[in-house]
């Protein structure tokens, strides 16, 4: 187990969180945190589905008007 302290950071509480333990892939990520008791969790938001609609929104009305080119289906091994 580490140990970290939390200390003031302006108007917010802020916890340093040990390099053993970070995780990289969340810089930049919004986190949420919940008190569970005396705990706090902390994890990525929840990615909803409303962005993936948006995104698929913003292909132009040709996107795929030619298809997929055929592509060729590999041999499967039959038990």
């Amino acid at each position: 187990m580490l140990l970290t302290k939390a200390f003031r950071n302006g108007n917010f509480q802020a916890v340093r969180i040990p390099a053993e333990i970070a995780d990289i892939s969340w810089e930049g990520v919004d986190l949420e945190i919940e008190r569970v008791d005396e705990e706090l969790h902390i994890r990525p938001v929840r990615r909803r589905l409303n962005r993936a609609l948006d995104m698929f929104a913003s292909f132009s009305s040709d996107f795929m008007n030619k298809g997929r080119d055929d592509q060729e289906q590999a041999e499967r091994e039959t038990w």
